[in-house]
């Protein structure tokens, strides 16, 4: 979306900062960005993957599951407005709203549509407008280069948010390879790459068709490339892949973990129920963060102040 030419002498202050902050200034809003304080004395943990109804589990479920995974303060991702290109659900970005909304303090949440659905940026802006803090997840079936990505991310740049991508080889995202032309692209976007062909893609000699690989990693993949090459380039370690990433190869994992401290957040996209190790993988996430993290301020940097300060979070 592009805004009108102006000869105002506040056209510097942007259509989406007057947005935000008069989103901001409801009470409710003003609320659901800053943290309780019992929870900041708390260690607290930032989880920035969070669904509703994941694979039918309850809201009160979830709630349980996230309070016995310790997370503080969580984001809901909503999915987009399915089809028959898209199966698998039905638009959630007013129940996430409205769930966090009625949770301040313990819940933000983002905007979301099909990247290549015709009025992709006119729903997702509507909830930006409404407080969401970022676009996603993006997961969806195109090239993630392609014309309603680079639409997407244009919207995101005009309402300084990130953007949260599930890369999937061949299915969502596809091309990741091409990814660095989008990156440079847009250098003042914050993208956070996820899912099975983000951590595969680790690993140099990734296999591209295989979804969760094990064993030892050879360094030189094209996301550790695009994490130390491009400042605006994050990762959520989240999910069976991220996790997986972490434990098939625990030495190359300590030192990604110094290369990258200031670019990882960390994120559940759990659809179990109880929230405690071992049978919740994202419960094993924060285990082994914490054990591989070369010191207690990098451990709080991944688990709470990389996103706090990437979310803008008071």
């Amino acid at each position: 979306m592009q805004l009108p030419a102006s000869s105002s002498p506040f056209s510097s202050l942007s259509r989406r900062d007057f947005i935000r902050a008069s989103a901001l200034a409801a009470g409710s809003m003003v609320l659901a960005r800053n943290l309780p304080a019992a929870s900041a004395a708390a260690e607290p943990i930032i989880d920035v993957h969070g669904h509703l109804s994941y694979s039918g589990r309850t809201d009160p479920a979830f709630l349980a599951h996230q309070k016995a995974l310790g997370a503080t303060l969580t984001i809901l991702l909503p999915s987009g407005v399915r089809s028959a290109n898209h199966p698998g659900g039905s638009g959630e970005n007013e129940p996430a709203r409205q769930f966090a909304l009625a949770r301040p303090g313990e819940f933000l949440f983002f905007s979301n549509e099909v990247t290549d659905h015709p009025e992709a940026t006119k729903v997702i802006e509507k909830h930006l407008k409404l407080g969401a803090i970022g676009i996603g997840e993006q997961k969806f079936k195109v090239d993630c280069d392609s014309p309603g990505s680079i639409r997407v991310a244009e919207l995101a740049r005009e309402y300084n948010v990130p953007v949260i991508l599930h890369f999937e080889h061949d299915l969502y995202n596809r091309h990741i390879e091409r990814f660095g032309k989008v990156l440079e692209k847009f250098p003042t976007v914050n993208f956070i790459g996820h899912a099975v062909a983000w951590w595969g893609n680790i690993d140099k000699n990734h296999d591209q068709k295989n979804s969760y690989p094990t064993g030892p990693i050879t360094p030189g993949g094209i996301t550790d490339r695009y994490l130390t090459d491009y400042p605006n380039c994050y990762a959520d370690v989240s999910a069976r892949s991220g996790y997986g990433a972490i434990v098939r190869d625990e030495a190359f994992f300590k030192d990604f973990l110094i290369r990258h401290q200031n670019k990882l957040v960390y994120g559940s996209d759990c659809a179990e129920t109880t929230g405690v190790a071992p049978s919740c993988f994202a419960a094993n996430t924060i285990a082994a963060i914490r054990r591989l993290a070369p010191s207690k301020e990098v451990e709080r940097k991944i688990l709470y102040g990389n996103a706090k300060k990437l979310l803008k979070i008071a």
